[in-house]
């Protein structure tokens, strides 16, 4: 089942079917141990709609957190990019250690709603998206669904000094996620891929896709570490970092449209500004 937040309320999406959810509010409704079963059952009387209307992003009073490092192509484009600051150990450090990179990501105004636009840093010049499968988990740590991240970065800004991170990746249009929630009591198959595709002038500038299975740790690693020493009394939405980067020469331009596919899941779609 899919799940999506919208303009009009939220709409469950089963077998191409649209049921609109009545009154049931958002932050409630995914903070659900057993939402799979809880919207199996509110589909037996949910009046039936003809498409879901104008998408949200699937986060409201949700923080979003990423984790960093967990692809093989993520740690050699960190270690490329910040070679020069004397900064490249400490992602080879990082893949290999007990507790991954876990960073604060984003509250919700800062996320670009599916089809708006992602935004490049001013003082940036060097800046990409990351597509990254992200887990939709609740209060106590269960990951009930997964949804599509794009993690806009600074290269430069990062690259620059790994202690910059918060300034390369946090900043208002730093994000995006979407376009539903796919939910499902079942983990995502091993061969699941991550699609990514960058358009500039109605011509693919870049595209590339990865496998999840190329992931270094697993989804509930990922939600142990940051769960460690923080509560999320509405529970939140974690990146699980990107296995797919552009080659060195390549930036992200205004205008120009990023495209991530996840087999099973949909494409967010977000223009750059």
């Amino acid at each position: 089942m899919k799940l999506y937040r919208t303009e009009r309320g939220i709409i469950i999406e089963k077998e191409s079917t649209f049921y609109l959810l009545e009154d049931r509010d958002w932050n409630t409704c995914i903070n659900d141990d057993r939402l799979f079963s809880t919207l199996e059952e509110a589909i037996k009387t949910a009046p039936v709609v003809h498409h879901t209307g104008t998408l949200l992003a699937p986060i409201d009073r949700q923080e979003l957190w990423a984790c960093g490092v967990t692809y093989l192509r993520s740690k050699i484009g960190r270690q490329e990019e910040s070679k020069d600051a004397g900064g490249g150990d400490f992602y080879a450090r990082v893949y290999e250690a007990e507790r991954p990179e876990v960073f604060f990501k984003a509250t919700a105004h800062r996320v670009a709603h599916p089809g708006r636009p992602v935004r490049i840093r001013k003082d940036s010049t060097w800046d990409v998206p990351e597509p990254e499968l992200t887990l939709v988990v609740t209060s106590s740590g269960k990951i009930i669904g997964y949804t599509i991240g794009n993690d806009m970065s600074s290269r430069s800004i990062e690259g620059e000094n790994p202690l910059y991170l918060p300034q390369a990746k946090t900043y208002d249009g730093c994000a995006s996620v979407g376009p539903c929630i796919l939910v499902t009591e079942e983990p995502l198959p091993p061969d699941t891929r991550i699609h990514l595709e960058i358009r500039r002038e109605d011509r693919t500038a870049f595209q590339s896709s990865i496998a999840i299975s190329q992931m270094k740790r697993s989804p509930q690693e990922l939600v142990s570490f940051v769960f460690r020493e923080c509560s999320f009394p509405h529970g939140c939405l974690i990146m699980t970092g990107t296995g797919i980067v552009p080659e060195n020469e390549f930036t992200l331009k205004s205008r120009d449209e990023v495209l991530i596919g996840i087999d099973g899941i949909g494409t967010l779609v977000n223009p750059v500004e």
